[in-house]
């Protein structure tokens, strides 16, 4: 029996996201894949996600190319099925009507995506439940989510900045790979009614991106109509100069002017470098200027002899019961802001403006900023306060290990109550912190130098920090983040502080 196409629309990735943009597609028209095999990566304003494939079958149509912006809703990718005797089950609106000739009705949204993810499961079940819903069957876990997508956020704690995606050589095709290409049709010209991709490399079609130039039209003259790199520098110049001459040509916005166009490989001469503000660094970016204009920031400064903490920390690393676990300075004061908050529980708040309610969290979720490439990430620990120093240097380990592995996902990414950033790692002493959204306080942690300090009447060689405190000045007030950094700073000076705190 012939086969069924069923059309995949991007669904709703949840929290409000309205579009998203295909990184790469794992797939191409003509492949024969499996349920919830991962299809393509796409990015959205808080994580790159990993797409699984909703039907067992072969691909029609891709829809959209890489580097495409794409609505919630729009067509993404056909699947040619089998036919009725086994296809998947339909009692609900599945991608697409194709079969019957009924409209097609559109996906259905991934709202609450980050709370399902929150709850658990293992991946396993989770895309099962994801490739059900998308074919209407049942959610087995109740409601409208579906928890199957595993999110990748290219984050990394301040310690280290990690991309999003594993760089590839620069090389524009590796003999294996020609060898493939030169086997298959020629592709040149390209065929695009189809949906196919253009046949070339990813640092190529990655160059062809940043400067503007649709492969679709780009003939190859690599192995078999592979498309290089030189082939899309040529498509990039015949573009400029017919942009001279009257040409049909694309947007300025899409195709940068030559002074601004530097060629991975190329001594770097231009004078100024455009690049589009999108994804993850929009959202951040609207993020902070809403944080910075809706709360009133203050900022307090608290310079400390660390050299007793120090210590502690190398007491600990020889600790049996520590083998294996890293203790840093980051860990020693994630603690601290954690006993801390149970004598503050003000700086642990949120303002709600829409319901006219002050929010005091009776847990921690402790959020660490990440600089990645893509941008600034704060995933977070939950329920901090619950944790021992061991069990806290654990979390701190495995948010560090899910963000170099690019998992950190949006139950990492959502519900933090409270933020340490730890800029001492770039060598710096002190700044001023601009609140995470939804949180009345951030702690930066400075760079710990060795220098001379007044110490027991005299002046000695000690390890001294200082700590950044940025607070919403709605929800505390002057004394209690002064209280609130004093007692994070007692306990650095001195951690046989802590039991006279709890």
């Amino acid at each position: 029996m012939a086969g069924v196409i069923k059309e995949f629309r991007l669904p709703d990735l949840g929290e409000g996201l309205t579009e998203s943009e295909i990184v790469n597609w794992h797939v191409a028209v003509g492949d024969t894949v499996e349920l919830n095999q991962i299809i393509a990566d796409v990015e959205t304003a808080k994580a790159v996600v990993e797409l699984p494939s909703p039907y067992a079958g072969v691909i029609a149509e891709l829809h959209e190319q890489p580097g495409t912006v794409v609505e919630v809703g729009a067509p993404l990718v056909s699947f040619e099925v089998a036919g009725p005797a086994g296809a998947p089950p339909s009692t609900g609106s599945a991608a697409s009507g194709g079969d019957t000739g009924a409209p097609a009705k559109r996906e259905p949204n991934l709202v609450g995506y980050g709370a399902a993810v929150e709850k658990g499961g293992r991946p396993e079940r989770r895309a099962r439940r994801f490739a059900s819903q998308l074919s209407g069957g049942a959610n087995p876990a109740g409601g409208s989510a579906l928890p199957g997508l595993a999110e990748r956020a290219g984050s990394a704690p301040m310690i280290e900045a990690v991309p999003a995606v594993p760089a590839r050589p620069a090389v524009e095709a590796a003999p294996a790979l020609a060898a493939l290409e030169s086997a298959g049709p020629p592709a040149t010209p390209v065929r695009t009614i189809s949906g196919e991709r253009p046949r070339s490399t990813p640092p190529v079609r990655k160059l062809a991106r940043d400067l503007g130039i649709g492969l679709e039209g780009v003939p190859g003259t690599g192995p078999g109509g592979l498309i290089t790199r030189d082939d899309v520098l040529a498509a990039a110049q015949q573009t400029s100069a017919s942009d001279g001459a009257g040409g049909s040509v694309a947007p300025a916005s899409v195709i940068p002017s030559p002074a601004t166009i530097t060629p991975a490989g190329a001594q770097d001469t231009a004078r100024e470098t455009r690049t589009p503000i999108k994804g993850m660094r929009k959202h951040t970016a609207a993020a902070m200027v809403a944080s910075a204009f809706t709360a009133p920031h203050v900022t307090e400064f608290l310079t400390i002899d660390v050299t007793p903490t120090m210590e502690l920390i190398g007491r600990v690393k020889e600790s049996r019961a520590f083998a294996g676990v890293r203790i840093t300075p980051l860990t020693i004061v994630a603690k601290a802001l954690c006993i801390a908050l149970q004598r503050n529980p003000t700086l642990n708040s949120r303002w709600d403006e829409a319901a006219g309610d002050i929010v005091q969290f009776n847990y921690v979720n402790l959020g660490i900023a990440a600089a990645t490439p893509r941008g600034l990430l704060v995933p977070n620990i939950k329920d901090a306060q619950e944790l021992s120093l061991l069990e806290l240097a654990g979390a701190l380990t495995g948010l560090t290990e899910r963000a170099r592995a690019g998992k950190t996902g949006p139950a990492d990414l959502s519900g933090g109550t409270i933020s340490i950033t730890n800029i001492g790692v770039f060598g710096i002493d002190a700044g001023t912190p601009i609140l995470n959204p939804g949180e009345a306080a951030i702690l930066a942690m400075g760079a710990v130098r060795r220098m001379p300090w007044e110490y027991q009447g005299q002046i000695a060689l000690r390890s001294v920090m200082t700590l950044s405190l940025s607070f919403d000045h709605r929800l505390v007030d002057g004394e209690q983040g002064s209280r609130f950094l004093a007692d994070i700073g007692a306990i650095l000076a001195d951690p046989g502080m802590v039991l006279t705190m709890v």
